[in-house]
């Protein structure tokens, strides 16, 4: 393998030249005194939690200009494209690329890995879908496929022009992902993303559902790469850091970008359900101080892991009864959704380095910091917030 490429596989946290939980100058919200919401997370406070789901990074570093890389989310461990799972898309400004969608809103169905990757890694991102897809024992009769590609534009600290991410590249993403705890910050799909200004990056945390509630777990994933004016369990941050859309000195277009929220659930969902659980991560995204703007592609892709509502080949070729759960049932999920969704942006910038890179385009030198975690600790605690 070459020296400039990562390969990052999901796991224990020790990563080259990534921020990690072991890195101390990079913290989960929790670890400050952050916790969004009323309901708890899970063991990891990831979208692994969620039993069966998996996630996978490439993340790719060379020389002055190359940041980004590549994050794979699949459902199950299984053949995803005999075993689909049900799933929405939800569009809360469109100015993005999320190929596989119109599918998915047609079918209600994902049946492939979800891949997310900077904007012009797309159709290569496909590519990976398509081949690892191809060559997975069972399908060799398949002749169409729906991959599912989210992405973000990381042009300003990468040289996205080059193109250097190959489908061989992005597919280690796809058969590296792993269970358990998930890579957060500079990793994968987000190491070269924006968020308020500051550094964004991959994010994630989860919610459990008491069990007189059903039990269930929501998990959420995030690629954070847009802007607004920030804002932190109610706190004006970026208004107390002096750096937010709209500020004089800063030019309009800071509060363009996309933010790619994968929103998984073991709850027995119909397609139907799962549109309005995607919809409630966009109220956690407000929470954040998202401005929603013209140029920011805002997505969230939902789905069901529960053995209930797969639709396997038998499910397929006849009539069958599938699981749903009941309309009357499912408020609760969608505060977990909220919760995740919030506590994952957080998580994702918390996590993230400063970085730095040469732009390509406008020829000069481009720093985005990380956000200064003790003057945010700083600034919540003076508006009367416990930190730890």
């Amino acid at each position: 393998m070459r020296s400039w490429m990562r390969v990052l596989a999901i796991g224990a946290m020790t990563y080259v030249g990534v921020a990690s939980a072991e890195d101390p100058t990079s913290v989960r919200a929790r670890q400050i005194g952050i916790e969004p919401g009323v309901l708890q997370p899970g063991t990891y406070n990831a979208i692994t939690d969620v039993d069966g789901v998996r996630v996978g990074h490439v993340t790719l570093r060379k020389g002055d200009s190359i940041r980004t890389g590549a994050t794979a989310i699949l459902p199950h461990g299984g053949n995803l494209f005999q075993d689909k799972v049900p799933a929405a898309v939800v569009v809360a400004n469109g100015f993005g690329k999320l190929m596989g969608s119109t599918q998915v809103d047609e079918l209600g169905e994902i049946e492939t890995p979800i891949v997310l990757t900077n904007t012009l890694g797309v159709p290569r991102a496909a590519e990976a879908i398509v081949n690892w897809t191809l060559a997975y024992p069972g399908n060799e009769r398949v002749v169409s496929v729906n991959a599912l590609v989210g992405e973000t534009n990381d042009s300003r600290l990468n040289d996205i022009r080059s193109r250097p991410l190959t489908a061989e590249i992005i597919a280690e993403a796809i058969t590296g992902a792993r269970s358990g705890a998930v890579a957060e910050g500079s990793v994968g799909a987000g190491t070269g993303t924006v968020a308020f200004g500051w550094k964004g990056g991959i994010g994630t945390s989860s919610r459990v559902l008491p069990k007189k509630l059903g039990g269930y777990t929501v998990g959420v994933l995030v690629q954070s790469n847009f802007g607004g004016i920030l804002q932190m369990d109610g706190v004006p941050i970026g208004e107390a850091l002096g750096q937010y859309y709209l500020k004089q000195e800063l030019n309009d277009s800071s509060s363009d970008g996309s933010i790619i929220i994968v929103v998984a659930t073991d709850a027995p969902l119909s397609p139907g359900n799962l549109r309005r659980l995607g919809n409630r991560t966009l109220a956690g995204l407000a929470r954040t101080g998202s401005s929603f703007s013209n140029g920011s592609g805002d997505y969230a892709i939902s789905f069901s892991t529960a053995a209930g509502v797969r639709r396997t080949p038998a499910v397929r070729a006849a009539v069958a009864e599938i699981q749903d759960l009941p309309n009357d049932q499912i408020s609760p999920l969608f505060q977990a959704a909220i919760e995740s969704a919030e506590e994952a942006i957080y998580n994702s910038m918390l996590m993230a380095r400063t970085e730095r890179s040469f732009n390509t385009v406008e020829r000069s030198w481009v720093t985005v910091d990380a956000l200064p975690v003790e003057r945010v600790k700083e600034i919540l605690r003076a508006h009367g917030r416990k930190m730890q």
